[in-house]
C-alpha cells in the first residue's frame, strides 16, 4: 500500500515539474478541494485551477520554498511560498486527506499579492 507521504511526494513532484496529468492523476474521481472561492467538486473542477497554477509556475524565475510539511496518517499538511513572474504567494497552505492511493479532500489558501 501506498503511503500517504508517498502520494504528495509524487503530487508536488508533478506540480514542480508542470506535469497537470501527473498532478491530477493523484486525485480521487470525486475529490472535494476547499478554496477561498468555494469548494470544487470532482476532477474536471479542479483541472482547470491547476491549468492556469502550471502556466503561471511554468514561467522563467518561479520559485517555491516549502516551509513545513506533516504528515499524519491519511492526513498531510504543507506551508509554503512561492514567487512567480505574476504573483508573490505568502503562507500558503494545503491541507490533504489521502485514501486508498488517492487524495479525497484538500484545502488550499494563501496570500497573493500581484506583481502588477
Amino acid at each position: 500500500m501506498t503511503s500517504t507521504r508517498d502520494i504528495l511526494d509524487r503530487h508536488l513532484k508533478a506540480f514542480g515539474e508542470c506535469d497537470i496529468k501527473g498532478v491530477l492523476s493523484d486525485y480521487g474521481k470525486d475529490i472535494v478541494f476547499f478554496t477561498a472561492n468555494g469548494p470544487l467538486k470532482g476532477v474536471e473542477a479542479v483541472r482547470s485551477m491547476f491549468e492556469t497554477l502550471i502556466a503561471e509556475f511554468r514561467k522563467p524565475g518561479a520559485s517555491f520554498t516549502m516551509e513545513r510539511y506533516f504528515v499524519q496518517g491519511e492526513h498531510g499538511y504543507i506551508l509554503w511560498n512561492a514567487e512567480t513572474a505574476d504573483n508573490v504567494y505568502e503562507m500558503a497552505t494545503d491541507t490533504f486527506v489521502v485514501q486508498d492511493g488517492k487524495i479525497v479532500a484538500q484545502s488550499y489558501t494563501a496570500r497573493i499579492r500581484p506583481k502588477r
